[in-house]
């Protein structure tokens, strides 16, 4: 999903003000089982966001130890 800096402001007002829940730019409406996991969205919101602004795409390939 790609998130918006407006998106990031409020989840962190919301944060800060103790709520739970998360209102999207989309109209889409997250709710979070703690301040923890909303921290933790938060902390992906932002490092997703600036890997969109810097032009980086992130590639993962998998790994067998078996040859496979």
């Amino acid at each position: 999903m790609a998130w918006t800096q407006s998106d990031i402001d409020k989840a962190k007002a919301n944060y800060a003000k103790g709520a739970l829940k998360l209102r999207l730019a989309s109209g889409e409406e997250i709710g979070f089982a703690s301040g923890n996991d909303m921290l933790k969205r938060i902390r992906i919101m932002e490092a997703e966001l600036a890997g969109l602004a810097a032009g980086v795409a992130r590639v993962s390939y998998p790994r067998s130890t078996r040859g496979l």
